[in-house]
């Protein structure tokens, strides 16, 4: 049985620094206010700060640090995490060592902020205990107490700053009962929400989370698929932000009760950068997300979308099939559009008629006849399909097969002698035959208009510049497991996240995909034509030479581009327990 940990006041009892009595009484006391005990002995002037510090490191058997210690500052590294998360959470970066970084904090109770601190520095954190107080004194003496204004901040710099909440508390008082100026391009609120918008493009982000809470407004930025906590605003700023963002975008902005949709263009270092903006109501205010759309992230080329030589081969020729439908497969966010998009980069010639109807239309291509859907007029994808069969064109692109009306029109649209692309949201290839057939498409229609089906994920890449071969003692078998790989096999050949500025301490700058593709067969037709469940369909596609998900992430793994936990994460085979 595992030992019981010591309780904080019986260590100060022991130590002699408290009696029974005044545990008792400041127990009591704590109770009563919702404190912990600790905090009580202290404010009753029972016990030094450092005292309880001390025990608190003994009950949880961590070393205690004496910041006040001669040569402590020479052990201290601030370089080693981002100076935004040293001060909101007074922490202090020791040494690392691999994956392993010691932090001095002061509260080993708070298991959400160690959480954090893992994922926001990538590293395995082994904590030691100081004072609340002697960390914040250190802090102080070391950093500059004075942060730089919003308009000159780098990214990674706080995006809140004192000068800042100054100028707007001196705006507040100015205009008394007038609201903030959201218009001018010399208003904090302006700056401050230009800044956001440069900074999250510089920092690869794909989204921007705006999302007011009960005491304050929620920053995040997603960057490859991942969302991190970027600042915290205060409450007061939470209006006027919103308001600057939705005249941006072309919203309503006296209209909080009903969801708005918009868009904001602006160029960050000579690119014109689309922002597709969505409002919606919400408890503490409206939640905004804008969407980054960059021109050139769809113009990345064939070879640099993470195809292995085999599927690109195999891709390259699907593609300039003369008709026929190709679907791509996946959850949101998985790059489907992507793909799609940097085939008709390809086949975009003279020569070529290429139409598509999305929903909404994100990039714009010369060459391509691109519609946008508008159910509101009754301009859906049933109706531009019909409308561009009588375009004559060579290629059609439906944004999705939602439904059966447009299922059939793309389907006879493939038998009538065009090539069609699209996309489904299913978990695999095979899955996309069953999908489409109960939509209530025959199953005859489906079996023969189908050349093939590709399903895909989007895994997030070692950073080049700290990433380093992991040795036995990194290696999580688990993982290897999930991805059939032996660790005899793995040796000499995976690589691990380090971290660093260039990666945002995460370890991974950009995204790849992995690929199952499955062509169209006799045998998968029959199956198809026959209504056969999608487990019958999958190992028939796997018997005709179909690699899984799994396996195009295997071979990403062994070649340095990846780790086995985060293939693991985005295509675990089903049936496999955590």
């Amino acid at each position: 049985m595992a030992r019981s940990r010591k309780k904080l006041g019986e260590i100060l009892v022991s130590w002699g620094v408290v009696t029974a009595d005044q545990v008792k009484e400041s127990a009591t006391m704590a109770k009563g206010a919702g404190k912990r005990l600790g905090e009580v002995l202290v404010e009753q002037g029972f016990a030094t700060e450092g005292q309880v510090a001390k025990a608190i490191a003994n009950q949880f058997g961590m070393e205690f640090v004496d910041l006040a210690a001669a040569g402590m500052s020479s052990k201290i590294d601030m370089k080693l995490v981002p100076e935004d998360l040293v001060r909101k959470h007074l922490i202090l970066p020791m040494a690392k060592s691999g994956s392993k970084l010691q932090l001095v904090i002061h509260d080993p109770m708070d298991l959400e902020l160690m959480d954090m601190l893992r994922f926001r520095l990538n590293a395995e954190v082994e904590p030691r205990i100081a004072a609340r107080s002697d960390i914040k004194a250190f802090i102080e003496g070391t950093l500059e107490t004075k942060r730089p204004s919003i308009a000159d901040a780098e990214p990674g710099a706080s995006l809140v700053t004192d000068s800042i909440d100054r100028t707007i508390d001196r705006s507040v008082d100015r205009s008394m009962d007038k609201s903030i100026d959201v218009s001018s391009e010399d208003s904090p609120i302006v700056k401050l929400g230009n800044r956001m918008l440069t900074e999250a493009v510089n920092m690869r982000a794909s989204d921007i989370h705006i999302e007011p809470m009960a005491d304050r407004v929620r920053l995040r930025y997603r960057i490859d698929g991942v969302c991190i906590e970027r600042d915290n605003l205060p409450k007061r700023m939470q209006n006027a932000l919103l308001s600057r963002l939705k005249l941006m975008s072309g919203m309503n902005i006296a209209e909080k009760r009903t969801p708005q949709d918009g868009r904001i263009k602006l160029v960050v270092d000579d690119v014109a950068v689309d922002f597709r903006v969505s409002a919606c109501p919400a408890y503490h205010g409206e939640s905004v997300v804008l969407r980054i759309l960059r021109p050139d992230s769809v113009r990345i080329g064939l070879s640099n979308l993470g195809f292995e030589p085999e599927n690109l081969a195999v891709f390259n020729k699907i593609i300039r099939r003369p008709n026929g439908i190709f679907l791509v497969t996946g959850p949101t966010g998985s790059g489907k559009t992507t793909t799609l998009y940097s085939a008709l980069d390809i086949l975009n010639r003279p020569d070529k008629k290429i139409i598509t109807a999305e929903d909404p239309v994100e990039y714009n291509f010369d060459g391509i006849n691109q519609c946008q859907v508008r159910e509101s007029i009754g301009f859906g994808f049933s109706s531009i399909l019909r409308s561009m069969l009588r375009q004559a064109p060579n290629i059609i692109l439906v944004g999705e097969i939602r439904d059966r009306e447009v299922g059939e029109i793309a389907i006879q649209a493939a038998l009538t002698g065009h090539l069609v692309f699209s996309t489904l949201h299913t978990n695999d290839a095979p899955g996309a035959i069953t999908r489409l057939i109960d939509m209530g498409i025959k199953p005859f229609l489906v079996a023969s208009s189908i050349q093939a089906i590709m399903a895909q994920r989007l895994i997030r890449i070692l950073c080049k510049d700290c990433k380093t071969l992991a040795e036995e003692a990194d290696l999580d078998h688990k993982y290897l497991n999930l991805i059939d790989l032996e660790p005899a096999d793995a040796l000499g050949r995976v690589h691990k996240p380090v971290g660093c500025p260039v990666c945002v301490n995460t370890g991974f700058k950009g995204r790849r995909a992995i690929f199952e593709m499955m062509l169209m067969n006799a045998e998968i037709r029959d199956l198809a034509f026959n209504r056969a469940p999608v487990v019958q369909l999958r190992n028939a596609a796997l018997k005709s030479g179909m690699l899984p998900l799994v396996h195009d992430g295997k071979l990403k793994v062994l070649g340095g581009m990846t780790t086995a936990d985060e293939v693991a994460r985005v295509a675990q085979v089903a049936g496999v327990e955590d």
